[in-house]
């Protein structure tokens, strides 16, 4: 699958990362931070074939921005 970048963290020095992607269905990718165990253990039903990443609330707010 090719993903479209659409925005990174303005901290972000090195890569893309965190970042946000645009799927070739109109669905997102999350490039983020990994969480850590007490983290992932608040998350409800977290099943076996999912994960959750940490993203800076600049990128967000870049693509409410920019979309506005």
């Amino acid at each position: 699958m090719e993903l479209e970048f659409i925005r990174k963290s303005v901290d972000s020095f090195s890569g893309n990362c965190p970042a946000l992607y645009r799927a070739p269905n109109g669905n997102y990718v999350v490039q983020g931070w990994r969480l850590d165990e007490e983290t992932r253990a608040n998350l409800r039903d977290l099943a076996d074939n999912e994960t959750a990443v940490e993203v800076p609330a600049d990128v967000i707010a870049g693509i409410i921005a920019q979309n506005s």
